[in-house]
C-alpha cells in the first residue's frame, strides 16, 4: 500500500467524468487500498479516484461509524430521501468549506473489491460522503453546488471529505 498525491483544484482531472471500471484486476484492488491509505493519512472521510489523478469510478469512504471502510467500484445512487444542509470540505480544495444541501439518506449500489454487488443505505455524514465522492466521479466539486463558500477556520475542518 502507498500514500498517493492528492490532486488539488484547479487541476483539470477534477472536472472530468470518470470512466466505468469494466474489469477488476489486482491493480484496481491496489488502487483502492492506496486510496484508503491516502484518505486516512489526510484525515478525510472519503476519496474518489480522480482525486489521485485517475479517471476511474472508484471511491473509498469511512465516516467513523459501524460501516467502517467502504471501497466501492462503479457506485450509483439508487435512491435519496430527506434533506441535510451543512458544511463540507474537500481534500482537493484545502482551506475552503462550503454549505451544501444533500439528501439525508441515500442508497448506493456498486461492486465491492471482489466484484460482488454491494448495496449500502446510509444517513448523515456517510450519506454526505457518498454523495460528495460520487459527485467527484462526475467532475462536480462541492464548490460548484455550495450555497456559500468560505475559508476554513483554523480550529475546524468541516467534514474533511
Amino acid at each position: 500500500m502507498a500514500i498517493r498525491l492528492i490532486v488539488i483544484e484547479p487541476d483539470d482531472v477534477l472536472h472530468k467524468t470518470a470512466k466505468e471500471v469494466t474489469k477488476i484486476t489486482p491493480n484496481v484492488q491496489k488502487l483502492l487500498d492506496d486510496m484508503a491509505d491516502t484518505m486516512y493519512d489526510a484525515e478525510g472521510v472519503g476519496l474518489a479516484a480522480p482525486q489521485v489523478g485517475i479517471l476511474k469510478r472508484l471511491i473509498v469512504v469511512d465516516a467513523g461509524d459501524e460501516h467502517g471502510l467502504i471501497q466501492m467500484i462503479n457506485p450509483e445512487i439508487q435512491s435519496k430521501e430527506g434533506e441535510q444542509f451543512g458544511p463540507e470540505g474537500c481534500l482537493s480544495i484545502p482551506g475552503l468549506n462550503g454549505d451544501v444541501r444533500r439528501a439525508e439518506t441515500v442508497t448506493v449500489r456498486g461492486l465491492d473489491r471482489e466484484g460482488k454487488e454491494l448495496t449500502v443505505t446510509a444517513s448523515g455524514l456517510l450519506a454526505r460522503a457518498f454523495q460528495h465522492e460520487i459527485d467527484h466521479l462526475n467532475g462536480v466539486l462541492f464548490t460548484d453546488i455550495a450555497e456559500k463558500v468560505y475559508e476554513m477556520k483554523p480550529d475546524t475542518n468541516g467534514s474533511g471529505e
